[in-house]
C-alpha cells in the first residue's frame, strides 16, 4: 500500500467518522429542539389554562363586588330616605297644628289619671296651657315633641306619656309595613 492510499483511506474513514459524529449531533440536537418544544407547548398550555381560570375567578369576583356595592348603595340610600321620612313625621307631630293634638292630649290625660294621687306633670312646652287645671300639679317643662310626664312627689316614679316615646314605639313596630310602603319589598 503506498502512502498516498493508507493517506486517503485514513482521509475517507475520518471523514465517514466526522459525517456519522455531525450526523448523529444533528439528529440528537434535533431530539432536543423536539423535546425543548413539547415542553414549552406543555407550559404555554398551563399557563394558558390557569390565565384562563384566573381571568374567570377575577371576573366573577369582579360582578360580585359590584353587586355588593350596588346594594350597599341601595341600602345607604333607603336609610337615608327612611330618617328623612322620620324627621318629617317627627317635625309633623312636634307641630303645635298637629291636627288632633287635643285629643291625643284627652287620651293621655285619662290613662295617667289611674297613675293615682299626688304625681306632678311635667309638660312639653308646646302643650303647658292645654295641660293646666287638669287636677295635676304643674312642674317644670320637658323636652319632647308634646305631652308630658308625670312624677311622683319623691321622685321615685317617672311615667313617661310624651308623643316621642309613643311616636318611636309606634315607629318601631310598623317599621317593616313602613319599608313595604316606601320600598315595596
Amino acid at each position: 500500500m503506498t502512502l498516498d492510499v493508507l493517506a486517503n483511506e485514513i482521509a475517507a474513514k475520518a471523514k465517514a467518522e466526522a459525517k456519522a459524529i455531525t450526523d448523529a449531533a444533528r439528529a440528537q440536537a434535533k431530539g432536543i429542539k423536539a423535546e425543548a418544544k413539547a415542553e414549552a407547548d406543555a407550559a404555554r398550555s398551563e399557563m394558558v389554562a390557569r390565565a384562563e381560570r384566573e381571568s374567570s375567578q377575577l371576573s366573577v369576583e369582579v360582578v360580585a363586588s359590584a353587586r355588593q356595592a350596588n346594594q350597599k348603595r341601595e341600602l345607604i340610600a333607603r336609610r337615608e330616605e327612611l330618617d328623612a321620612t322620620w324627621n318629617t313625621v317627627q317635625a309633623e307631630v312636634a307641630s303645635a297644628d298637629l291636627k288632633g293634638r287635643a285629643d291625643i292630649l284627652k287620651s293621655l290625660l285619662t290613662e295617667a289619671k289611674g297613675a293615682g294621687d299626688g304625681m306632678v306633670l311635667h309638660p312639653v312646652s308646646i302643650d303647658r296651657k292645654a295641660l293646666t287645671d287638669q287636677g295635676f300639679d304643674l312642674g317644670d317643662d320637658v323636652d319632647g315633641l308634646g305631652g308630658f310626664t308625670l312624677e311622683s312627689t319623691d321622685g321615685s316614679i317617672v311615667l313617661d306619656f310624651r308623643f316621642d316615646s309613643r311616636l318611636e314605639d309606634a315607629w318601631k313596630s310598623n317599621l317593616g309595613a313602613v319599608n313595604e310602603a316606601m320600598f315595596g319589598n
